[in-house]
């Protein structure tokens, strides 16, 4: 049972995430589209939800270690689509880091809104398949 209860706070936390990698660069994208620069509170929402989402990722793993004394056996699609999911958050960090702490942020702007929609997308339909076929 308590397993089960770490196991819910873990994904609710992981869940918060998913909204604010989704949520916070498709609201910026409006602003963007409205040709008005978002704030950069947007830009802070979804480089923490990318956070979150990694250490919430690494909590599954450490939930299920600890209450089972092993990690979950993890392979072939399942696998693959863990591997998209990490890839996703750190190119999402990435990108939010250079379009943070660089002079690009101008250049930057018309693509870098879009382009965190779909990757936030591709991680969320990641995560349908690493939960479904692990």
């Amino acid at each position: 049972m308590a397993a089960d209860l770490a196991y819910a706070i873990v994904q609710t936390v992981h869940n918060f995430g998913a909204v604010a990698v989704v949520g916070s660069p498709a609201a910026a994208w409006v602003w963007q589209r409205e040709q008005r620069m978002p704030p950069m509170a947007l830009v802070w929402l979804t480089l923490s939800g990318w956070i979150i989402q990694a250490l919430s990722g690494s909590a599954f793993a450490v939930t299920s270690y600890t209450s089972r004394g092993e990690l979950p056996e993890v392979a072939g699609v399942a696998f693959v689509a863990l591997c998209v999911k990490v890839l996703c958050a750190v190119v999402g960090m990435v990108l939010l880091c250079a379009f943070s702490w660089t002079s690009w942020r101008q250049r930057m702007q018309l693509w870098i809104w879009p382009s965190l929609v779909g990757i936030g997308a591709t991680a969320l339909t990641g995560a349908a398949f690493l939960r479904w076929f692990g």
